[in-house]
């Protein structure tokens, strides 16, 4: 039997993959690894012939999929699979996997910072300091959180977790949009369900925690951002395109409302002409949310598992399609 050609779409990795190696013994293959700015045409050169695929951050839409001559699975690092053409790969009878249970602590933490950043002004102070400045606030004002309204979208796991996480702050109420998500279950967790219209009207710090979908792309728009206070911090550490960022960076610029933290952007990495690089009242970073090094073992070795599972076995650990059905 020829071995089985497991080619990974984007190398994020800087060539480490000891923990797939890993994962995958037992296994005969050949391991093919592909730049990140790898060209489009240049990488489906590659893929049609796969086996597999590991999947960071490349589109893989349906055009592609339509080329894949004999892939079993796209495997994703992540949790979200926004940049995979699901209903392609189940047509094609192809099975797509994530890794739903990794950097759950990670990513609830991660989006704490950035509220506590936006809030405390920590970035401004920072940058003020280092260039001699003291007492430096750049016009803005700081806000105490006891006693205020927490908005949370979403309320998976990373959201349940940064609910808890929350909780010492103090806040008066905890406002939970999730139309999915049976609102006696929300209470028991010391939520308030609402509706996404009153808790952005209500909410003095918001967190996105929502997937990224048909439905909640550019979820939060101009008119939606009309309704927040301008006191309002928004934080997301979900996925860019749930904001409809060009209405988030008029908002920031015209001071409507207080400040963002973003660790997501519509376009990544961060264009050098973005507006978002040159304002006071935004704190950024770079879609590393997931990250810590325990996080980061995990999360490739169950990738890497959802591929040898699916080509022993027939089906990954964590699927998120049935190509079968």
């Amino acid at each position: 039997m020829n071995p089985y050609r497991i080619v990974v779409a984007d190398d994020r990795f800087n060539g480490n993959y000891e923990q797939e190696r890993e994962a995958l013994s037992g296994l005969e293959y050949e391991f093919v690894v592909c730049r990140e700015d790898m060209p489009p045409q240049e990488f489906l050169s590659i893929a049609q012939e796969a086996d597999a695929l590991l999947v960071n951050l490349r589109p893989i839409p349906e055009e592609t999929i339509s080329h894949l001559r004999r892939c079993r699975i796209i495997s994703r690092y992540g949790i979200g699979v926004d940049n995979v053409d699901v209903e392609a790969a189940t047509a094609a009878g192809i099975w797509v996997s994530n890794v739903p249970d990794y950097g759950i602590e990670e990513v609830s933490d991660h989006a704490a910072a950035l509220l506590l950043a936006c809030a405390r002004l920590i970035m401004v102070k920072d940058r003020g300091i280092r260039v001699g400045k003291w007492n430096h606030t750049a016009g803005l004002k700081a806000f105490r959180l006891h006693g205020k309204v927490l908005g949370i979208v979403g309320y998976g796991r990373i959201a349940r977790a940064f609910h808890r996480k929350m909780k010492g702050f103090g806040f008066a109420r905890t406002l939970v949009y999730d139309p999915y998500i049976p609102s006696e279950e929300i209470s028991r967790a010391g939520g308030e369900a609402a509706d996404l219209f009153t808790l952005l009207r209500e909410a003095d710090y918001l967190s996105i925690h929502a997937p990224l979908t048909k439905e909640t792309r550019h979820l939060i728009g101009e008119r939606e951002i009309g309704m927040m206070k301008p006191t309002t911090v928004i934080v997301n550490t979900s996925r860019g395109a749930i904001i409809d960022q060009q209405a988030l960076e008029r908002a920031l610029e015209e001071h409507r409302i207080l400040g963002a933290g973003l660790d997501v952007f519509e376009e990544e990495p961060l264009p050098k002409e973005s507006p978002l690089r040159d304002l006071e009242n935004v704190v950024l970073s770079d879609h590393s949310a997931y990250y810590s090094e325990e996080s980061l073992v995990d999360l490739k070795r169950k990738a890497a598992l959802n591929v040898k599972e699916t080509l022993l076995k027939g089906r990954p650990l964590y699927p998120v399609n049935n190509p079968g059905s």
